[in-house]
């Protein structure tokens, strides 16, 4: 079974992975920003790479503290799961059906365009793998902090079904 000491490094170690793709993408699109023509899915990946720095935040405590964060940073993976597979599938359109070259924005190499394709994928991937691993996460967490069950009880003493029990005082 996995427990909460095992999760906890391999959630920080995708959440470390997660916000550094969406650093790398959110520089590597502010290069295309400030050298080109700014096109609508720039535009879109910057705002998403943005965004994603500051809302994955929580998620490198979230391991942590699991009842206080692990909701919100598991909406966050959710919803921004979605966000970075149409970014994703932009810089695909982007760079692979046409020449890349004279792609948004026009003149930059292709090995970058191509870098930041792929760390919008690594971001995508990341933040999707994070929800299984939050999930995974909270659920060792409440595992181990469950209350513990109750001895069973038994027979017409109500003590417990194990005990010994006392035999009636004979009268004399």
């Amino acid at each position: 079974m996995l427990s909460s000491a095992v999760a906890r490094p391999i959630q920080l170690a995708s959440r470390v992975l997660q916000w550094t793709s969406a650093v790398i993408v959110m520089g590597i699109t502010s290069y295309f920003i400030n050298k080109g023509p700014r096109g609508q899915h720039l535009i879109y990946q910057e705002v998403i790479s943005t965004m994603s720095v500051v809302f994955f935040l929580p998620a490198f405590i979230s391991p942590f503290m699991p009842t206080a964060l692990g909701k919100f940073v598991l909406l966050i993976d959710v919803v921004f799961s979605y966000l970075w597979l149409t970014a994703f599938i932009f810089s695909a359109q982007d760079y692979n059906e046409n020449s890349c070259f004279w792609n948004s924005p026009p003149g930059q190499s292709c090995s970058k365009k191509k870098a930041n394709e792929a760390f919008i994928f690594l971001a995508f991937i990341f933040t999707f793998f994070g929800m299984f691993l939050e999930v995974l996460g909270l659920w060792a967490y409440r595992r181990e902090n469950a209350a513990p069950a109750r001895e069973k009880t038994g027979g017409a003493h109500g003590g417990p079904a194990d005990a010994p029990v006392d035999a009636p005082a004979e009268s004399a």
